[in-house]
């Protein structure tokens, strides 16, 4: 009986592989017969773990979404892999998931054999989250948005724009859009027949009763992310920033975000980076940071700001005069 039970959990192992077996590929996997095969598979379903037969020459096995839960048999870097995502989901920016997040963490960390504990321990121990500078989007919200877009229905939501002012909408969803900070939707809008860009922590999905559903857009230009990120960094600010930074496009575009700006590889002449901005000093701020010579562009008041505080740090570098007490 144990060697059965040690078998069976080689199968299921096996079989969480990849989609396909055949039967014999599985029976020479496991060193066994095919009719083995045939008889473990019965019993995995009598156990309640669906494994769907496959047609084709000499038939296969695929396992499939059951009654329960397999266990999932990971190697070694898949083990820690799923303890670092299920951290870094417990600090990440989907409001609802960090309590299940933690839970699953600790039956895994309860479970991971000692040669592996130093490694999970060494990540914990040396990292640190920077993340909770976006705000949250609730588990529910995101799912039913993810769900619609996944089954090609049109959603119904409240959409509160960035002046507090709300608005229902029809919407085809098509993708959501993680930049790392805040998720948004890209979804094709029914009454403005145009494309829009929605952030989902401002969306509330409504009831419908029987979602209509939809035939797929292809999105703008063919790339869902590249649009949602030019839209972020188009958004209606005060103002419209150009700037030429006289490094490769690769630098300019390690020290940035996505939702930094668009850049533009202009070759030997360094990169453009588009962005804006509701306030030129936080913006001379950021381009500081980049350490490397830069160009504006536009808009005009930019170059002006820039003349003016380079006259007060000019001023703030001068040597103090001396105290009267001293002149005399």
């Amino acid at each position: 009986m144990l060697e059965t039970s040690v078998r069976l959990l080689r199968l299921l192992s096996v079989l969480q592989q990849r989609r396909e077996w055949g039967g014999a590929e599985l029976a020479a996997r496991l060193e066994v017969t095919t009719r083995t095969v045939r008889n473990d598979v019965d019993r995995l379903r009598r156990l309640g773990y669906r494994v769907d037969a496959v047609t084709g020459p000499g038939g296969g096995y695929r396992l499939g979404p059951g009654s329960a839960l397999p266990p999932l048999l990971l190697d070694d870097d898949e083990a820690v892999a799923v303890a670092v995502g299920l951290r870094a989901a417990a600090a990440g920016s989907v409001a609802g998931i960090e309590d299940a997040s933690l839970a699953a963490l600790t039956k895994l960390e309860r479970t991971l054999p000692g040669r592996l504990r130093p490694r999970v321990d060494a990540l914990k121990s040396a990292t640190v989250s920077a993340a909770g500078g976006g705000p949250a989007v609730d588990l529910d919200t995101l799912t039913r948005i993810a769900s619609a877009a996944h089954g090609h229905e049109r959603l119904r939501l409240r959409y509160a724009a960035h002046d507090g002012q709300e608005t229902v909408r029809d919407v085809e969803p098509q993708t959501l859009v993680y930049t790392g900070r805040r998720w948004y939707l890209l979804a094709w809008d029914t009454e403005r027949h145009d494309w829009r860009t929605f952030r989902a922590d401002r969306i509330t999905p409504l009831p419908s009763d029987a979602p209509a559903r939809f035939v797929p857009r292809e999105p703008p230009g063919g790339d869902a992310v590249a649009h949602v990120l030019r839209g972020v960094t188009q958004a209606p600010f005060r103002y419209r920033v150009r700037v030429r930074f006289a490094a490769p496009a690769a630098v300019i575009a390690e020290r940035s975000t996505p939702t930094s700006g668009r850049i533009t590889d202009l070759g030997a002449d360094g990169c453009e980076l588009a962005t804006g901005t509701d306030s030129l000093y936080d913006l001379v701020t950021y381009l500081g940071k980049f350490e490397v010579p830069f160009t504006v562009l536009e808009p005009p008041e930019l170059r002006t700001f820039l003349r003016e505080l380079a006259g007060r740090y000019r001023d703030a570098s001068e040597e103090p005069p001396l105290p009267a007490t001293v002149r005399g």
